[in-house]
């Protein structure tokens, strides 16, 4: 398997002086032209999923980027109707009744032929239809609900007093304008429409989750109003009209940031900031002026992030604002920064792009990261076109372009008043003299006649005059003088102004006028576009880096300087291919190898001289004492390894304590221990080591280190030595189980052929498990050797067939398929509250309750100033924030109610509710490295593969995923050489989803939000999306979250920890027919391809405490007892998800049901059901497996 290292493609937008808008991948060289390329445009604003733009002709344009999954939009319509005497139930209704067709609250007419598609850019996807779905249960034929009366509670079954009804009907429409610019339809009062746009800015996707992908478009008129743009979202990117946002003056730029941050400059120079800006008032209310930084210059450009603002004064000096945050978003004073820029823009994690004033180059800001927000220096991007790769830059134009900012931001000055403005500068800015000695040559002014601009407002006065810098392009009229050593690509220059000479070209524009009016940075008229010569860069007039993502460990491209060699380096080069680097390698190797066995040759009688027992390692750690009262207590730690004759190494562990002030110690043979795990808290850097009779105690030996880096040192050093002490070594085999524990840490474990033997069948708790690099909530694997997994953060990874990576980088990790993987998730706290009759909701409690600030048990405190990332390894890369989208619901502040603590939360307040409680949460990031590539653009709630295929099949892998916005998806293109597939393919539904599940022959399930189950019919590899849904409806009062599929068998798990088997299975009725209980106390099931089942119990009762999160493998499954016998435990706790799809590992010998009864009187049930499922189980031969997998899809009937 050979993955390439890839990073996720996100876009650097920029448009140049003629017009003509490029994208800059993060993994690219090159500059690509936007596809529809037929617009000249002034500007654009971009985020990750789309860009605007104000085109030449001042219209608002949207470029929605390309997805797998589309964006769809559900219109809905309900149609009422009234039981009458005489004929039943009928369209008449009484005069005080609803309308006959209306919306959901009745108040609205809506017949079906008044939805019509609301721009050109929007397509039906089919006709309108009645939805039969009703609670997550299908409703009788014609999707009726009944109620007593209009409005009240609805029900799917009709009563002998139900007197109306009524029926949803249901349409979607897609949106089909992608990768091309879409203009944005206008509906409002033509006397109230915006006069041409001059400026606009995207940002505010943080704000809220509701509605999906909401943004926030803000714009200003050539007029100089602020208007905002309504209902911008995911399933509407065109928004729905602009309102007009009342302010102090006549606004001439806007920048919005990605959370609550907003602000414009004003023609006057000054800039204002808006404040109360919040997912509730997402305009906000009021706005706020703040000075510039030298009241002879004012500001002309401004740029937000999320703590952030960046600015340009009119004498294009670049100026940082420090102290902004959330709660000050005026921050405090400004801060000159070295180098002079056209604009800057901020993009992604706070980074900074910006333009020339001279060169007209993108730079690129580095060394900003949360710490240091302003960064150190400036470095020009120089990328070339992707039209000009045959073309090759002049080293002299190379080395111009390359040049970069240095020495950082300016420091407070020394003033006895305080100021506004900090006058200290940064540095001296003299000119400096560069190594080459430059010699211009004669410049002639532009005449006015060549100058275009665009959006200019009316005559022009004296001040726009005064404002306004005719720029003189200088002609380079002698070369470098040469020097004896060749000179650098990068050259360290600090403090320079950019105005460096430029190559005259006879394609170039020969002159151009530049005014300070924003609307128009300098784009070329129409006469000059015949573009720029083949050692010309390109002349750029805007960029924008919203879209852009730059992580600390991104490796950029942009700055390689490949024609900076000389001729000659550049030919011989261009003369080695890679096909003659690749055999002198090889050649190389043989003859190193050849050699070795000479030299050691003479050397074969010789023994070994290596001692048959080595320390290895000794320290001094603390352990959890197994006596009363349990405590930590000083060790001495020592490991001892032995090598045997064969090369086999063993291990044993001592630990050596006192105990009434006598020394004892315990040993621990490593070929013994099953896992070791690390436990991350925030009072020990410990980790846990169990063995076969430390897991049936549940009580494994806890060792915990002084630092984190000391315990990961042991935690690699013994894992290594746990390995090699069972000869296991490499990437995991094809048929491994994968887990993952509720820290994010990935095991796997080499399954053994007695683990499911019916007589003296393997205890799990002897099963070994090790380590892999990389962080994941799920990961799910099939017997080719296909593994995916999920992050915390929704990201989807691919296993490229490595091992290591993590703490165990260099240890024993593979030399390639590792790569840097990163991981975001969020750290809750809860803020706890309780009525007083006096002042209402105080944050003083009784002396019973909870602490104010706590976690979500209560137990322990948690403030904002005292709660810490999981580990050392994350940071923070948010600031607290309340979260909304808790379970049961919040009020507009985000309270949640109940009578008392602990209790059943809701978001609204009744007479009862004496305590409340909201949610906080801080983001924290994770970077380490592992076997894993993301696969991009989507984000994934679920994954499911196929547990395996025919030997020699060519057909692809089948794999379903559940995106994070509910969408089903099938990808394409995967097979073993190439598990990251080609492309996703959109399954339709009518409601989001949240699990997926494809089993053995291309059966797939799936959960609908409602807690509904559904069964796709006829996929087959021709068709591998299948053809319609069949809704199953869930167990009684259940709500399901999880499915998996074996090979003829089906389990599902509802929101209450029960597990349930789908009876009825046939090759003629695959959807069965009913729910059988089997038990509770489950969190997470994984039925495997020979249909093996395994679990993560929630609670385990062992010898000292409850176990959460434990593995579990049901016992006794077999054709003629499909549901099993009971459960053995294994590992335990913490786990929180397991895979064995890919275990194909069959038992060695089968016996009889009789000779297998006695085996199981060791396994003890999870609070089992009742059993009684004798009534549901057939006899599944392989008859019957044939006739699944012969099986026609238009044989299956609903």
């Amino acid at each position: 398997m050979s993955c390439c290292p890839t990073m996720p493609n996100s876009l650097l937008w920029a448009v140049d002086i003629f017009g003509r808008v490029y994208t800059l991948a993060t993994a690219g060289q090159y500059w690509e032209l936007c596809k529809d390329a037929h617009l000249e445009f002034k500007r654009v604003s971009a985020v990750k999923q789309c860009c605007w733009g104000i085109a030449c002709d001042n219209q608002v344009y949207v470029y929605v980027c390309s997805s797998d999954v589309p964006i769809r939009h559900r219109e809905e319509t309900y149609e009422n109707q009234r039981w009458n005497p005489v004929g039943g139930f009928c369209e008449k209704l009484m005069p005080s009744d609803r309308w006959q067709w209306s919306d959901v609250s009745g108040l609205k007419h809506q017949q079906l032929d008044s939805l019509v598609l609301p721009s050109p850019h929007w397509e039906w996807e089919s006709d309108w239809y009645v939805d039969e779905n009703f609670g997550g249960e299908p409703t009788e034929k014609g999707g009726w609900t009944y109620a007593m009366d209009f409005p009240a509670t609805y029900t799917r079954d009709k009563k002998w007093n139900s007197c109306v009804r009524r029926r949803k009907w249901i349409r979607y429409r897609r949106y089909k304008s992608r990768d091309t610019w879409a203009k944005i339809p206008s509906h409002d009062d033509p006397k109230q429409l915006p006069d041409p746009f001059s400026d606009l800015s995207i940002g505010g996707w943080e704000i809220t989750d509701e509605p999906v992908g909401r943004l926030s478009v803000w714009a200003v008129s050539l007029q100089g109003k602020v208007w905002y743009r309504e209902d911008v979202c995911h399933p509407n990117p065109e928004g729905s009209s602009w309102s007009l946002v009342e302010t102090p003056g006549e606004a001439v730029q806007i920048s919005c940031g990605p959370y609550d941050l907003l602000w414009a400059t004003l023609w006057e120079g000054q800039a204002m900031v808006r404040e109360g800006i919040d997912r509730n008032n997402p305009k906000g209310s009021s706005w706020s002026i703040v000075e510039p930084p030298v009241p002879e210059n004012g500001i002309m450009h401004i740029s937000v992030g999320v703590n952030v603002v960046w600015a340009v004064t009119k004498d294009r000096k670049v100026w940082f604002r420090r102290g902004v945050n959330s709660h000050n978003p005026c921050g405090t004073s400004w801060i000159e920064m070295v180098g002079e820029m056209m604009m800057v823009n901020v993009g992604l994690n706070d980074q900074v792009w910006g333009i020339g004033c001279d060169d007209r180059a993108v730079y690129f800001r580095q060394g900003v990261t949360p710490s240091e927000l302003s960064g150190k220096t400036w470095k020009a991007i120089i990328a070339n076109r992707e039209n000009d790769r045959s073309h090759t830059g002049s080293s002299s134009s190379l080395l111009s372009a390359g040049c970069f900012f240095g020495d950082e931001v300016r420091g407070s000055g020394d003033s006895l008043a305080p100021s506004d403005t900090d006058t200290s500068s940064e540095a001296d800015r003299p000119g400096l003299v560069s190594e080459y000695e430059l010699s211009s040559g004669s410049s002639r002014p532009c005449p006015e006649s060549s100058a275009v601009g665009s959006g200019a407002l009316g005559d022009s006065s004296e001040e726009e005059a005064a404002l306004s810098v005719n720029r003189e392009e200088k002609a380079q009229v002698t070369a470098p003088s040469p020097r004896p050593d060749p000179a650098p690509a990068e050259l360290p220059w600090t403090n320079i102004d950019l105005k460096e000479t430029r190559k005259t070209s006879a394609h170039s524009a020969a002159c151009y006028a530049e005014t300070t009016s924003l609307s128009s940075l300098g784009l070329f008229p129409m006469g000059l576009e015949e573009g720029y010569g083949a050692d010309d860069h390109p002349l750029w007039a805007w960029v924008s880096g919203g879209g852009c993502t730059v992580e600390t460990h991104t490796v950029l491209k942009w700055f390689t300087v490949q024609s900076g060699l000389s001729t000659s380096m550049q030919t011989l080069s261009l003369s080695i291919t890679p096909a003659q680097t690749a055999a002198w390698r090889k050649q190389i190797f043989q003859q190193l190898t050849e050699r070795t066995k000479r030299e050691l040759e003479n050397f074969r009688h010789y023994e070994q001289a290596v001692e048959q027992s080595v320390w290895v390692k000794t320290g001094t750690l603390q352990w959890w004492a197994d006596w009363k009262p349990h405590k930590w207590i000083d060790v001495r730690v020592a490991l001892e390894q032995f090598t045997g004759n064969d090369g086999t190494r063993d291990s044993i562990l001592f630990i050596y304590y006192m105990f009434h002030e006598e020394k004892k110690y315990i040993h621990i043979f490593l070929n013994e221990v099953t896992v070791l795990v690390p436990v991350l808290n925030e009072a020990k850097h410990s980790f846990a080591l169990y063995t076969p009779e430390k897991t049936k105690q549940r009580w494994p030996i806890r060792l915990a280190a002084a630092t984190e880096q000391e315990m990961y040192d042991w935690l690699a050093l013994l894992s290594t030595s746990c390995s090699e002490s069972r000869r296991i070594q490499g990437r995991p085999s094809p048929q491994a189980i994968w887990s993952v524990t509720c820290k994010g840490d990935i095991f796997v474990s080499e399954p053994s052929a007695d683990l499911e033997a019916l007589m003296h069948p393997m205890p799990c708790d002897q099963m070994f498990w090790r380590q892999i690099g990389g962080h994941l909530r799920v990961v799910e694997c099939n017997s080719h050797g296909v593994v995916w997994g999920i992050g915390y953060d929704h990201t989807a990874w691919v296993y490229t067939g490595g091992y290591g990576g993590g703490f165990f980088q260099g240890l024993a990790s593979s030399t390639s398929n590792i790569y840097m993987q990163s991981d975001v998730k969020c750290v809750y706290i809860y803020e706890n509250q309780r009525w007083n009759p006096v002042t209402g909701y105080t944050s003083r409690g009784l002396p019973t309750d909870r602490y104010m600030w706590s976690d979500v048990t209560g137990l322990q405190e948690c403030t904002k100033a005292n709660t810490k990332p999981p580990s050392l390894h994350w940071t923070w890369v948010s600031d607290w924030y309340i979260d909304f989208n808790t379970s049961g619901g919040t009020d507009r502040e985000g309270w949640q109610y109940a009578s008392d603590f602990p209790s059943s939360y809701h978001g609204y307040k009744t007479m009862k509710d004496f305590v409340r409680r909201r949610r906080w949460a801080r983001k924290c990031k994770l970077v380490t490295s592992g076997p894993w590539l993301e696969v991009a653009p989507i984000s994934l709630w679920d994954v499911s593969i196929i547990p395996g295929c025919e030997e020699g099949s060519k057909d692809s892998i089948a794999l379903w995923a559940i995106s994070d916005k509910g969408d089903v998806l099938c990808r394409l293109g995967v097979s073993e050489l190439n598990p990251a597939g080609s492309s996703w393919l959109h399954v339709g539904t009518d409601q989001p989803f949240i699990s997926v599940s494809v089993g053995a022959f291309y059966q797939v399930w799936a959960v609908a939000r409602d807690g509904s189950a559904f069964y796709r019919g006829s996929v087959s590899p021709k068709q591998p999306a299948g053809d319609c849904w069949y809704h199953i409806p869930s167990p009684p009062k259940q709500k399901l979250k999880q499915v998996s599929v074996g090979q003829t068998s089906v389990y599902a798990l509802d929101e209450n920890g029960n597990l349930w088997y789908r009876q009825g299975i046939t090759p003629s009725y695959p959807q069965g027919s009913s729910w059988d209980h089997v038990s509770n106390n489950v969190r997470k099931v994984s039925v495997g391809p020979l249909d093996q089942v395994w679990v993560i119990a929630n609670k385990v009762q062992g010898s000292h405490s409850l176990s959460c999160g434990t593995v579990c493998h049901r016992t006794g499954v077999q054709p003629r007892e499909p549901k099993g016998q009971g459960w053995d435990y294994g590992i335990g706790g913490g786990w929180d998800h397991i895979s064995v799809r890919a275990n194909t590992t069959k038992a060695l010998k089968s016996v009889s049901r009789e000779t297998m009864e006695d085996n199981f009187s060791r396994t003890t049930d999870l609070e089992e059901g009742d059993g009684s499922g004798e009534s549901g189980f057939f006899n599944k031969t392989m008859l019957v497996m044939n006739a699944v997998q012969e099986m026609n899809g238009s044989a299956v009937t609903c």
